[in-house]
């Protein structure tokens, strides 16, 4: 039956979120014949022009440092992954949890965190007035610009700007919200996505978990880039408790294991331990919070948690890679060039809108046009055009 529960395996659970009871779509749309909405919305997230950008967009090592490095778009096909196989077992939309996943760094910027640090520091630096609007404190949020793509910024269909995606695919997209904008948002939708963030509560569970398997994903897959760069080694890594445990099991069942296949096995082993703990400890905060429903869910603390023991580890996790490699010398080096391609081009296209293609060009609000442009390059193309306006080759 279109748009039923049973179109995915197995049964979901009652406080699953089920595409027949969807809050629906910002512009109504008869159902399709064969896809539920949440399935729907995943190929609709797949089929778009910013999903494809995700492949030349940086996790930690930019696109052309290295063929086997992580991308947005990897990196979104293993929280999808992951989401999926956690969703399973709890009896959770595992369709819902894919569009989430594969949609939630759609507007993430070129060169990943550092992109967006400088871009957010561009915006807040424009003066309000009659000139730009409300620019100040407007700021730069990635989670609030996947939003916008899927609402607004993709061109596919001529009844809508956007992608029209579900309420309960958007509500997961925009993860995380300062108030001044969750205010905005909803002055425009009234109890909508953002209401959350203003008056307590919880997204459904599929949003949850999603926001977590990110977690999950990005520590994992981290270790392996970093030990693969050459900027973590082995050694090091087993000063990191967590990593070490699962390190010597894997030595345990295969004593002469070295090399790749040691990383390889003991992220694996650390990865299937990790989902397990998220399974048990969520199964029973959602027994003993006793919701029968995803309006119960919403009006829940968070559930979909690790255990204790497993936070504690994870944080510590976070913390080695953060020293280690997200501030090594090297990544830094890299992440300075790339906050001034930001930041140089976001000048330039403000003071010369003539070098905005233009239909940006055009637009009443300048400073979040340009963003907008901005955050939808890729790496490469931001390199292209910072050469193109300023001359200097910053990535030779």
């Amino acid at each position: 039956m279109p748009g039923s529960a049973a179109t995915q395996s197995g049964v979901l659970a009652c406080f699953a979120s089920d595409p027949a009871s969807s809050r629906g779509r910002r512009h109504p749309e008869p159902e399709a014949p064969t896809r539920s909405a949440f399935q729907r919305d995943r190929d609709r997230v797949i089929h778009s022009t910013a999903f494809r950008r995700l492949v030349y967009k940086t996790q930690v090592f930019l696109n052309h440092e290295g063929d086997l490095f992580r991308t947005r778009l990897t990196h979104s096909l293993e929280v999808a992954q992951l989401g999926r196989s956690i969703a399973r077992s709890l009896q959770l939309n595992e369709d819902l949890v894919e569009a989430i996943a594969l949609a939630h760094d759609l507007g993430h910027t070129p060169f990943g965190h550092a992109g967006q640090d400088a871009l957010d520091a561009s915006v807040r630096q424009c003066h309000s007035g009659p000139r730009w609007g409300d620019a100040d404190g407007w700021g730069f949020e990635h989670n609030l610009q996947s939003l916008r793509v899927v609402d607004e910024l993709e061109e596919r269909y001529p009844a809508f700007d956007g992608l029209n995606l579900c309420f309960e695919t958007r509500e997961g997209i925009l993860k995380h919200c300062s108030r001044a904008n969750a205010q905005r948002l909803e002055l425009q939708e009234p109890d909508g996505v953002a209401a959350r963030f203003l008056r307590g509560g919880s997204p459904s569970l599929e949003a949850q978990l999603c926001n977590l398997a990110d977690e999950i994903a990005y520590n994992a897959h981290d270790i392996d880039d970093g030990v693969r760069s050459g900027l973590l080694t082995m050694e090091q890594l087993e000063e990191v408790e967590l990593f070490d445990h699962y390190r010597r099991q894997a030595l345990t069942a295969h004593p002469t294991l070295a090399g790749r296949r040691l990383l390889f096995e003991s992220i694996r082993l650390m990865l299937s331990d990790q989902v397990y703990d998220v399974i048990a400890t969520t199964r029973a905060r959602i027994a003993a919070a006793g919701v029968d429903g995803p309006d119960a869910v919403r009006a829940s603390p968070s559930l979909v948690a690790f255990s204790d023991d497993m936070r504690e580890s994870s944080r510590t996790l976070k913390t080695f890679l953060f020293r280690n490699l997200y501030r090594h010398p090297q990544v830094m080096e890299t992440t300075d060039r790339a906050r001034r391609v930001v930041a140089d081009l976001f000048d330039r296209y403000l003071n010369a809108p003539g070098e905005l293609p233009e239909a940006h060009g055009r637009r009443h609000h300048l400073p979040r046009a340009v963003a907008d442009y901005i955050a939808g390059m890729t790496d490469r193309f931001a390199i292209r055009e910072h050469e193109r306006l300023f001359g200097a080759v910053l990535f030779p």
